[in-house]
């Protein structure tokens, strides 16, 4: 594909900073993602980094059916578009509970599930299911080393998965791990210690069956580790930065052959000196949580940062001359899903034409329920 895939012919159509989404560029994802498993049934894409129900349509178009999501509004999103099968991969508390009852009342053709980890998290979820009259897939949410959510495998959480098997108003669908923290570049040592992780799963499971514990699927993986869950074929798998893809991942997994489908245009706003331009991208406008370089330039190369706040990035280059204030620029960000999020709306390009807007729809943390 040609280097200037990204180029916008009239960029004056644009302000900045803007969110630049190139559909074509996700359809070859989508592709490349259903190709690694052989079929579209096996995916349970995560909505989390695209938040868009131009995106969702795309997939549904592509035969995928099933999706996760981390809100309650991302799970509004996906059942308004026609999602048939979704998995809110955070444990519902408080209100969340009955938001989620509540889409389930709304849209009784989806399957809704979600995960837990507690067993007092897994009681308020069966009384408040039993008082709707609905029985809730709850998948068993592992801990497989990442200790951000879930439960070790071992006998507390087999005696958690046989709970909600127990408990009218639930129902066990199955175990979900999420391995993010599967982090080496090697793509051989990523899957030596994948392969360590699923020694402790591979048993746990068993032994539910082996007690007459059924375990009707198991959810696993992010995008680092989908080429490995991809070869279980009882595995569904749910990467989610593979839609659109960063230059974070592309750098760290060079093994992931996903292109590039968002983009993020700037401009010089001013020339503080010989040696240096700002741009409209401060933190309000890209993910701003990792290191610098937190945005990758194209066709400049060897810019350093020297400042960035809320609405500025200052970067000192030698071709600092070469720019005009005016001047677009155009960015792939370290980390898309919460640059993504500061969007209300990406610009939609095709064939270096802006030819529609698309609202990123579960940015905000409500819609209806």
């Amino acid at each position: 594909m040609a280097d200037d895939w990204h180029t916008l012919a009239d960029p004056d159509e644009i302000p900045s900073p803007a969110l630049l989404i190139y559909p074509e560029r996700i359809g070859e994802n989508i592709r490349r993602m259903i190709a690694a498993l052989g079929q579209a049934e096996r995916l349970r894409p995560h909505v989390k980094t695209h938040k868009m129900a131009e995106v969702v349509q795309l997939q549904l178009k592509a035969g995928i059916t099933k999706f996760k999501c981390a809100t309650i509004a991302e799970a509004e999103m996906l059942a308004q578009e026609g999602a048939k099968d979704v998995l809110l991969a955070n444990q519902p508390v408080g209100p969340n509970i009955a938001r989620l009852l509540g889409l389930g009342g709304w849209f009784p053709d989806v399957r809704f599930s979600t995960i837990a980890d507690d067993a007092e998290a897994v009681g308020n979820l069966a009384q408040a299911a039993q008082a709707a009259g609905v029985t809730l897939p709850v998948w068993l949410d592992l801990d497989v080393g990442m200790s951000r959510t879930g439960i070790a495998p071992g006998q507390a959480a087999a005696t958690l998965y046989k709970l909600i098997g127990q408990l009218p108003g639930v129902d066990p669908a199955g175990l979900h791990l999420y391995d993010g923290h599967l982090h080496e570049g090697d793509p051989a040592k990523r899957l030596a210690k994948w392969q360590t992780m699923m020694d402790q799963v591979r048993p746990f499971r068993t032994g539910l069956e082996a007690d007459g514990l059924p375990v009707p699927g198991v959810v696993g993986g992010g995008t680092p580790t989908f080429p490995f869950h991809a070869q279980h074929t009882d595995h569904v798998c749910s990467p989610g930065t593979t839609l659109l893809w960063d230059f974070g991942y592309r750098d760290a997994f060079p093994d992931l052959d996903y292109q590039n489908a968002a983009m993020l245009l700037t401009r010089v706003i001013s020339k503080p000196g010989t040696d240096c331009i700002t741009l409209d991208l401060g933190h309000k406008a890209v993910a701003a949580e990792n290191p610098h370089p937190r945005v990758r330039f194209i066709g400049l190369d060897n810019a350093e940062p020297v400042v960035h706040s809320e609405e500025h990035l200052t970067l000192r280059t030698a071709e600092a001359r070469r720019f005009n204030v005016g001047d677009c620029l155009y960015g792939i960000p370290r980390h898309i899903c919460p640059t993504v999020a500061l969007y209300d709306r990406a610009h939609v390009i095709r064939g270096g034409k802006l030819t529609d807007q698309w609202q990123v729809t579960a940015r905000a943390r409500k819609l209806t329920f």
